[in-house]
């Protein structure tokens, strides 16, 4: 049995969570990213109380590393650390966008494709630049986590031969300039659930970051449109 508390404050949406063997027993989410170093404690202290749970009954702290908003990567990332130091519990960390990618491979469903299909999920880096990468179905790692400049010929190559499902609050801005037919757009909004989910996998194969040395996951090169 492992109970997981998992801790998302990358983008615009915050939540805290109690996980108990991937199943969440206890939430709290905020929707207000300004808010997010003002939410997160209270909001964890809540979550157990209701519970009925101690905060050393823990197994381990997960957190999602990033890339996302540089305040709430640093706030969550500090948050996390501190209770495993505090409490002597084991670090877990998850990437937004391949947490992103595992929610929309659960919930989109495409019946019938002559192509692979791919998932695309996308973070907004302001102006016409997103944190992006890509994953197939089985969450393997297509294109690595980065940041590029959305163009109307992004991704051309790989949507010669691809399906490609499109998602995040990045993809708003690559939806007006896509005409491709291969592209695909999805609207999804961030679930604990899927957090969860890839958490308990890794604590079940011991898959721990260091507690001392991890950082948040920042992207700060721009690659363009090398994609």
């Amino acid at each position: 049995m492992s109970l997981l508390l998992n801790i998302d404050t990358a983008i615009g949406t915050a939540s805290v969570s109690i996980a108990k063997d991937g199943h969440i027993i206890q939430e709290a989410v905020n929707t207000d990213q300004r808010d997010h170093a003002a939410f997160l404690q209270p909001a964890i202290q809540s979550i157990f109380k209701n519970a009925g749970l101690s905060l050393h009954e823990l197994d381990a702290i997960a957190i999602v590393a990033g890339p996302g908003s540089y305040t709430g990567l640093r706030v969550g990332m500090a948050s996390a650390k501190g209770l495993c130091f505090a409490l002597n519990k084991p670090l877990i960390t998850i990437g937004t966008l391949e947490m992103m990618a595992w929610q929309a491979i659960n919930q989109f469903n495409i019946k019938h494709s002559d192509l692979p299909v791919l998932f695309c999920p996308m973070v907004d880096a302001r102006r016409m630049e997103v944190f992006t990468a890509i994953y197939s179905k089985a969450l393997n790692i297509i294109l690595s986590p980065c940041a590029i400049v959305i163009e109307k010929k992004s991704f051309g190559n790989l949507l010669l031969k691809n399906k490609i499902i499109f998602f995040g609050n990045g993809a708003i801005k690559w939806q007006p300039l896509c005409d491709n037919e291969n592209a695909l757009f999805f609207d999804s909004k961030i679930n604990p659930l899927y957090m969860s989910e890839l958490t308990f996998k890794k604590y079940l194969n011991n898959d721990f970051s260091n507690t001392a040395y991890t950082e948040p996951l920042y992207i700060k090169e721009f690659f363009g449109s090398q994609v």
